[in-house]
């Protein structure tokens, strides 16, 4: 599916069918007033009868004689439209033609903004709604003859001034794609491996990116215990993916992406309840985003210097699983007292955090679904922030704003580090059930001293439900935020 920018009026589209907004407060339709009469007279019909009176969540098509469909979405009032109604409503609405009988869809319903969505905002929600909303995982499913996704383009009607938003919502949803492909894809086809692989082979693609992929081996020589512990009990053997894009001036300092990568986490020896174990392949959703991250920013060819680093590893339980009571000398040299198996996020993370630091960067961001809490904490509405540096939060917090992929702050205050200390290392793995998403937080600031860093919890917003998957967040903001530091 091709997603392009359209400068055309609404009169001379030639797709199959085109997509405009109704407001309930609306007296005439501009829109429609460009049409034939056709459509202008199923329009007056529809609002006479009241099967359109502007509310939010109606839809009506209207179809001119040369088959073409015009979709008219309600919005509700204009001066109520909010960035999250447009977005779903873009949404909805893609889902739909893509699983109709149409090939092209036009969507004009808000190249001028609306309401309090700005219009380069407007362009960036639709863009990136409508890749979601046209997207379909097939990888590993088969379908009847003729039920394949049709669309084979999806035009955002845009304004000489939106050019650009436009540009950078495309690379995102490339980025989001690349997330949800990682992301929805089996444990056992997903495996340490294949994410090297993949990566591998988008690097291999562009000159401006170099990789470099540690196996095992290495990592053990080099001493990464804390996350060869959580390996060492799968027939899949951790690898630690490293990409590299050269944008900036030789002597920029990079930034650095870290993403989590447990392909599968069972628990390992504190294993999990066996329902909505499946789920767990998500676990690595971390790692997909820094990587939908890194795919959007080569494509957008971004004046930066950018370094992603994925530990992927699988938790297994076996004869050789670490095990609760375990000592662990992590890459820094700081001790762990293992309390609970299934909290190895942090165990990968804290080796791969140290290991970033010795590249020099000017910042580091981590991606993690790293605790259940932070769903309590927050639902699926938005991703967690902790960061002690000056002005990093109120940084990813616009970012967030701008592609409308939030995110909250959650405290680091050092009152939280106590939980985290034991007589028998010089820390334990979890902190107990209070403030679980702040204190994993903690586990990783020791791992940070000195360094610009922020943790980023995704628990709650990198997948949904069965049915949907994996979501791509939150690459939007990852590459807003990437975006942002570029033009500085």
């Amino acid at each position: 599916m091709k997603l392009k920018a359209t400068h055309k009026s609404i009169d001379t589209s030639q797709a199959d069918q085109v997509l405009i907004t109704h407001y309930k407060d609306q007296d005439k339709n501009d829109m429609i007033e460009q049409l034939g009469s056709e459509i202008q007279s199923q329009f007056a019909d529809r609002i006479k009868n009241q099967d359109l009176t502007g509310k939010a969540g109606e839809s009506v098509n209207l179809y001119a004689s040369n088959g073409q469909i015009v979709t008219v979405i309600g919005m509700g009032k204009a001066d109520k439209i909010t960035a999250t109604a447009l977005y779903e409503a873009t949404h909805k609405a893609t889902q739909a033609a893509a699983k109709s009988r149409v090939e092209t869809l036009a969507n004009f319903m808000a190249p001028n903004g609306c309401g309090d969505v700005d219009a380069e905002q407007a362009t960036k929600l639709i863009t990136l709604a409508s890749a979601h909303g046209e997207y379909r995982y097939e990888d590993t499913k088969s379908f009847k003859k003729g039920n394949k996704h049709k669309l084979k383009a999806i035009e955002v009607a845009v304004n000489d001034d939106q050019a650009t938003a436009f540009e950078q919502a495309k690379a995102m949803a490339s980025g989001v794609s690349a997330a949800r492909h990682l992301g929805n894809n089996p444990p056992n086809i997903c495996t340490p491996a294949y994410i090297a692989d993949y990566a591998s082979k988008f690097a291999a693609k562009n000159d401006s990116c170099e990789i470099n992929v540690l196996n095992h081996k290495q990592m053990k020589k080099m001493g990464m215990g804390a996350l060869m512990a959580v390996g060492q009990g799968s027939a899949n053997k951790p690898k630690m993916v490293v990409l590299k894009y050269n944008g900036g001036n030789k002597d920029d300092a990079p930034i650095a992406l870290v993403g989590k990568g447990i392909t599968f986490d069972t628990g390992g020896i504190s294993l999990k309840p066996g329902p909505n174990m499946d789920e767990m392949k998500y676990d690595m959703c971390g790692a997909a985003t820094v990587i939908g991250g890194f795919v959007a920013a080569v494509e957008l060819g971004l004046p930066i210097n950018l370094l992603t680093f994925v530990p992927a590893v699988e938790n297994m339980p076996d004869g050789k699983a670490y095990r609760p009571g375990d000592v662990i000398t992590s890459y820094s040299g700081k001790t762990i007292e293992v309390l609970n198996t299934d909290a190895e996020g942090r165990m990968i993370l804290c080796d791969t955090l140290t290991y970033a630091q010795e590249f020099k960067p000017s910042v580091i961001l981590d991606f993690a679904t790293l605790t259940g809490a932070c769903v309590v904490a927050l639902g699926h509405q938005a991703s967690a922030v902790m960061t002690k540096t000056d002005g990093l939060y109120d940084d990813l917090k616009q970012a967030g704003l701008q592609a409308h992929d939030r995110v909250w702050e959650l405290p680091l205050w050092d009152e939280y580090q106590k939980q985290i200390d034991t007589t028998f290392a010089d820390m334990q793995n979890i902190g107990g059930f209070p403030a679980g998403t702040i204190t994993a937080g903690c586990f990783l600031s020791r791992f940070t001293d000195g360094q610009k860093w922020a943790h980023v919890d995704i628990a709650g917003t990198a997948w949904n439900s069965k049915k949907e998957g994996a979501t791509g967040r939150p690459v939007a903001m990852l590459v807003q935020y990437l975006i942002n530091e570029s033009q500085k």
